[in-house]
């Protein structure tokens, strides 16, 4: 009993940190996605009373499952995923391996210079691509001119714009990828390689057969996490494109900050948080279950 209590003493304090901020808002936002919360009843709480409030019961679900916006939302952010995943775990998996190669010089600058975007602002580095890909000024389409390719309308363009954003997103987030799998690399057994060295593999057999299965966990994490993150995308098209051209790059979260903040149905905001959270645990048990298969978990 003694030994209980000084643990749970011990870890009292970091519980209600979590509780205050994260259960306590979770459990309100999933009340709130329940009620037709709304400006209105924001003023009604200045007056003490929540007479604005009403228990909406599922309507916000089924009205959002009735909106054509909200399931262009769910598909933009999907494909968002589908390209930018894989691209952000294969230019991670190939950074970690240059740096890990013996015959690479000045790793730790090229650690620094590499992960440096993921500290970087994201809002001024996405203004700053905003204009790297400006359909007049922009260095990119400079850069194509003096290849003799006429200017591309990046970000004005339906076909273009999420796939610019999805770059962006890879230079921006695979440095902190590149440092997990770069440990991961660094954990695998150099006899492993001088064995297949010895049998005469060549280094694509190597990786094949050596690498990939040994980073079978490590890969199983990154991508849980690049996916997860990658479902949450708001910053990127709210800077660069703000949902245009025709709505291509409108996410799931920049459809929830609309409503919740925009139009003021505060409830039906919620709700499409909670519908993402159903997506991104979908997927996240989806791969982790396919992880489970491969013995990497």
């Amino acid at each position: 009993m003694r030994r209980n209590l000084a643990g749970w003493v011990f870890a009292a304090p970091a519980l209600i940190v979590i509780g205050v901020f994260f259960v306590l808002p979770v459990l309100a936002g999933l009340a709130l996605s329940f009620t037709d919360f709304d400006l209105y009843s924001l003023a009604s709480l200045n007056e003490g009373s929540l007479r604005n409030l009403r228990f909406a019961g599922l309507h916000n679900y089924f009205d959002l499952l009735r909106t054509p916006l909200f399931w262009k939302a769910l598909w933009n952010t999907t494909y968002f995923v589908l390209l930018g995943v894989p691209l952000s775990i294969c230019v991670s998996l190939g950074a970690a391996l240059l740096l890990n190669s013996p015959l690479a010089k000045f790793k730790p600058w090229f650690r620094t210079a590499l992960f440096a975007p993921v500290v970087t602002t994201l809002v001024a580095v996405a203004v700053i691509w905003r204009y790297l890909f400006h359909t007049r000024y922009g260095l990119v389409n400079w850069a194509l001119g003096h290849a003799g390719i006429a200017p591309i309308d990046w970000l004005g363009s339906v076909h273009w714009a999420m796939p610019t954003i999805v770059l962006f997103a890879v230079w921006k987030n695979f440095g902190y990828n590149m440092v997990i799998l770069l440990a991961g690399l660094q954990a695998i057994p150099q006899d492993l390689y001088e064995a297949a060295r010895i049998d005469g593999a060549s280094r694509w057999k190597q990786l094949v057969h050596i690498t990939l299965p040994m980073l079978g966990p490590v890969l199983l994490v990154v991508g849980v996490i690049t996916l997860s993150g990658y479902f949450q995308l708001f910053a990127e098209p709210y800077v660069m494109t703000r949902g245009d051209p025709l709505q291509s790059t409108v996410s799931v979260l920049y459809f929830m900050f609309d409503e919740g903040f925009t139009w003021w149905n505060l409830g039906r905001a919620s709700a499409v948080a909670f519908l993402l959270f159903v997506v991104i645990l979908a997927s996240t048990s989806l791969l982790l279950r396919f992880g489970k298969r491969k013995g990497w978990t």
